[in-house]
């Protein structure tokens, strides 16, 4: 069966913050110039900010250049920050609070918003779609079109293929959508990102990229415990135990909810370690339990963050395209913010694909980005916070503030130096003998939950007959290398219980199991899997999680 075709001006692929505002920035430069263009996003979730997890609290700087009267017209954002508290936590029942002078100021949220991405990212649709774009989703981009050297666009993965690879019933091949730019903004390690970066070179003198997993759940909780616009954060304990960096929050939005989670930097050494764990363990916790208890939970999802800041971004253009957003990695980590870098690296291609477009181009290198990129407050703000992930990295969490602290609230510069942190994330770990294993506490269906029950109220969902979407290169590396020297450590980075070491049915020894329908699309086996041996591609389109108000 053939392939249709589509033609556009400008393909963006990729329905979150950075790709929405592209969107709407080209269209409304087009509308400004009297100019018609042809602009469609595609989104591998079954809607808009069904894949879009963060924390979030949410710096509107990019919001109000993209739309000044976005109160006006309703934008989402409807819970100020009233109050930042951050706790130093000691051990499993004690907590220092860090006094106000003494926190960096990029850790003060005055101004900000805390708010549900998600739903933002469907408010931003809407005005897409107002404007005159397409708005595309359930497709995933599987492949990308390449030639003679140049991205053309890309081809939506096929619909209806069994798990064996053959046609089901209803089988629709993918279609090519193909356009004059393609602007690749798929969020943290986009599986067609990763790729370009490789045959591009894009990453050729840059330190390795850097991640954390980000779990997060939303809770109704006690409207007497509840204080809208409360930002907590928290730091040390229980990540500290196990050597590891990382931190928590706990945000109060609106309607009686609150938002917890906890992020775990991927550069730990520990393979006993567990991600997920770690996090239910830390509700525990008296300041964070005080406000959890006697809640209920009603919502749960993961996904990796892009943590190396300026020192890991690659080039982000290539012939025929752009590199925008968390797909690069323009995540501030000192700020825990992305969603405001993401925003303003979109409008900054869209302004880019623009000039281009104008000036008659077509697939050839828009060089004048980086330039672009350069002159603007985003480039200023990361290079300014290069040194805060290599730091924390470095130095722990404590160290690692105090210089941040001190570059943004004595020196109010960065320091003359530049640290780096070139060892990969997958490379860190050690051994499992050399390593304390870890005793976890078993949920307790209160406070603290399985991986499994958590999945469910993820609302993931895939079509069980399709092809495992998690490829490993080599089936033999699991049980022959990773057991043995690891424990096998996908047992445990993975936050929804897809990867197992079981008995085989005949008895005869082990198998590693895929449960690829458990996925929820965190990436974080691509990145933290010692062999490399995994590799993340998208199912069929509209599976994953559905998360709500996330």
């Amino acid at each position: 069966m053939e392939r249709e075709s589509m033609e556009f001006d400008v393909l963006i692929v990729g329905g979150g913050p950075a790709g929405l505002s592209a969107a709407c920035r080209v269209m409304q430069l087009a509308q400004e110039a009297g100019e018609e263009l042809t602009v469609c996003v595609v989104e591998k979730g079954s809607e808009i900010g069904a894949h879009i997890l963060a924390g979030t609290v949410f710096e509107p700087t990019a919001l109000n250049e993209l739309f000044p009267d976005w109160k006006e017209k309703g934008a989402p954002l409807n819970t100020p920050v009233t109050r930042d508290d951050i706790f130093l936590l000691k051990n499993q029942e004690k907590a220092t609070k860090v006094p106000n002078a003494f926190v960096p100021k990029n850790m003060h949220n005055h101004g900000n918003y805390i708010i549900s991405l998600g739903n933002l990212c469907r408010w931003l649709a809407e005005q897409a779609e107002q404007l005159g774009v397409e708005v595309y989703p359930g497709f995933a981009a599987s492949e990308t079109i390449v030639e003679d050297g140049q991205v053309k666009g890309i081809i939506t993965g096929d619909m209806g293929v069994a798990r064996d690879g053959s046609e089901k019933d209803g089988y629709m091949p993918g279609m090519e959508l193909r356009a004059k730019y393609t602007l690749f903004t798929e969020g943290c390690r986009g599986h067609l990102g990763k790729r370009l970066i490789n045959d591009f070179k894009l990453d050729e003198g840059k330190d390795p990229q850097h991640y954390g997993i980000g779990i997060k759940e939303l809770w109704d909780i006690d409207p007497a415990k509840h204080e809208p616009g409360l930002v907590v954060h928290t730091t040390g304990w229980p990540l500290n135990e196990s050597g590891s960096t990382g931190g928590s929050f706990l945000y109060h939005l609106e309607n009686g909810q609150v938002y917890v989670g906890l992020i775990t930097d991927l550069s730990y050494s520990n393979p006993h370690l567990s991600p997920f764990e770690e996090f239910q363990r830390l509700k525990y916790h008296p300041e964070i339990k005080k406000y959890l208890e006697g809640g209920k939970r009603v919502a749960y999802g993961a996904r990796a963050i892009a943590k190396g800041g300026y020192n890991a971004l690659p080039k982000m253009s290539f012939p025929g395209g752009l590199l925008l957003g968390c797909d690069a990695g323009t995540l501030n980590s000192s700020k825990i913010k992305g969603s405001h870098t993401a925003m303003k690296s979109g409008l900054l291609g869209a302004e880019a694909v623009f000039e281009a477009l104008k000036e008659g181009k077509s697939g050839e290198e828009i060089t004048s980005f980086q330039k672009r990129f350069e002159d603007s407050w985003l480039y200023k703000e990361l290079y300014a916070e290069r040194n805060f992930g290599p730091a924390m990295h470095k130095f722990g969490n404590i160290v690692g503030g105090a210089i941040a602290f001190f570059e943004q609230n004595i020196l109010r510069s960065s320091l003359p130096i530049t640290f780096h942190d070139t060892t990969p994330d997958y490379a860190t770990l050690k051994p499992a003998s050399e390593c304390k294993k870890i005793d976890y506490p078993k949920p307790d269906n209160k406070l603290t939950f399985d991986r499994l029950s958590s999945v469910f109220i993820s609302n993931t969902n895939h079509e069980e007959d399709q092809p495992v979407h998690l490829k490993l290169t080599d089936p033999e590396i699991p049980l022959k290398e990773n057991l043995p020297k690891y424990d096998e450590p996908a047992q445990r980075y993975c936050p929804a219980g897809v990867y197992e070491v079981v008995e085989k049915d005949d008895g005869s020894g082990k198998k590693f199991q895929i449960n690829a329908q458990n996925c929820v699309h965190c990436k974080t086996c691509d990145i933290k899997d010692p062999a490399q041996n995994i590799t993340w591609v998208t199912p069929e389109g509209g599976g994953g999680p559905n998360y709500p108000n996330m």
